[in-house]
C-alpha cells in the first residue's frame, strides 16, 4: 500500500474501499470481503445507514484498530453545531470505535460552519484524527476553507479519467487540502472509463485491465481512490495496482481524455440544492 501525507502529519492510504448504495444487508459482508483481500481505508457515511456494518465486519475481521482508516461524513441532517456533535457521537458508536480517522462534511449547504466547530472540536478532543469536506465545488470550497480555522484537510469529490478535476487542484493545493476521488471508475452520468481504449493499450503493456490503469494514474497524482465492488474477485482486481507505474508520457496521454473538469453533477444548481435541503435538511 502507498500513503498521502495529509497536513496534520497523519498518514492515509491512497486506496480504500467505497460503500455508497451498498445495502446494510449486505455491506457487512463486502467490507469482510474487501478487508480480507487488503484493503485497510473504508469509506461510509451517516447517509448510507451502513456505518453499523462496516463496524461490525472491522470487529469480526481481527485486525487491531491502529491498521485500519475509517472515514465517514456528517450528513445535511445533521448540520449545526449541537446537531453535528451528537451525530459524530452517534456515528462512532455504530463503527465501535473511539476515533474516526477521517471526517468530512457530506454536502456544502446547512450550517456547515456550525458542523466545522463541531468537528474542530471533536478533531482537538482526539475523536477524530482528520476532518475534511465532500462535494465543495471551487467557489464554495474557497469560500469555506478561507474563514474556518483548521483548514479542511481532504476534500472528496467526483473524479476519474474523465473527470479529472485540474481546475481545483491549485486552490486546493493554497490550503493543503488532499483530493479524494468517488466515482474513481465512474458513477453517476460517467460511461467509458473501463471501456477506453487508450486506458486498455496502456494497460496491455503491464498486463493489467483499463480499471486497474484507471486507479494507478489516480494513486500517481496523490489522489485517494475508493472503488465499489460486491465482488470479491474485483475488489482483489482493483487493489492489485502496485505493481507497476505509469509513466510521464502515459500519464500525459490520460489527461487529454478530461470530459467534465468539475464533475457531472452540478452541486451549484439551485433545483438541485432545493432538492437536498427539502428533503433531506
Amino acid at each position: 500500500m502507498e500513503y498521502i501525507r495529509l497536513s496534520n502529519g497523519v498518514e492515509m492510504p491512497v486506496l480504500g474501499y467505497g460503500v455508497f448504495l451498498v445495502s446494510p444487508e449486505e455491506c457487512e459482508r463486502c467490507v469482510s470481503d474487501a478487508l480480507s483481500v487488503g484493503y485497510r481505508l473504508i469509506d461510509t457515511a451517516q447517509a448510507y445507514a451502513n456505518e453499523e456494518s462496516v463496524g461490525n465486519a472491522w470487529r469480526k475481521s481481527g485486525l487491531k484498530r491502529e491498521e485500519l482508516f475509517l472515514v465517514t461524513k456528517v450528513w445535511i441532517a445533521n448540520a449545526g453545531e449541537e446537531k453535528a456533535a451528537k451525530s459524530i457521537d452517534e456515528s462512532l458508536r455504530k463503527l465501535q470505535t473511539d476515533y474516526i480517522d477521517l471526517l468530512l462534511i457530506h454536502q456544502a449547504y446547512g450550517d456547515v460552519f456550525g458542523s466545522w466547530r463541531a468537528m474542530e472540536k471533536a478533531y482537538k478532543d482526539g475523536k477524530v484524527r482528520a476532518i475534511g469536506v465532500s462535494n465543495f465545488q471551487a467557489g464554495r470550497f474557497f469560500d469555506f476553507a478561507h474563514y474556518v480555522e483548521v483548514k479542511p484537510m481532504v476534500n472528496q469529490l467526483q473524479c476519474n479519467t474523465l473527470i479529472q478535476q485540474t481546475g481545483i487542484e491549485p486552490l486546493m493545493n493554497d490550503f493543503g487540502t488532499k483530493m479524494m476521488a468517488w466515482g474513481p471508475l465512474g458513477g453517476q452520468g460517467v460511461e467509458g472509463v473501463v471501456k477506453s481504449e487508450e486506458l486498455a493499450a496502456i494497460g496491455t503493456k503491464y498486463g493489467k485491465s483499463t480499471a486497474q490503469v484507471a486507479l494507478r494514474w489516480l494513486t500517481q497524482r496523490g489522489i485517494v481512490a475508493i472503488p465499489k465492488s460486491s465482488h470479491k474477485e474485483r475488489m482483489a482486481q482493483n487493489f492489485d495496482i502496485f505493481d507497476f507505474t505509469l509513466s510521464g508520457e502515459e500519464m500525459a496521454k490520460i489527461a487529454t481524455l478530461n470530459r467534465h473538469d468539475t464533475g457531472t453533477v452540478n452541486f451549484g444548481d439551485p433545483q438541485f440544492v432545493k432538492y437536498l435541503i427539502e428533503n433531506y435538511g
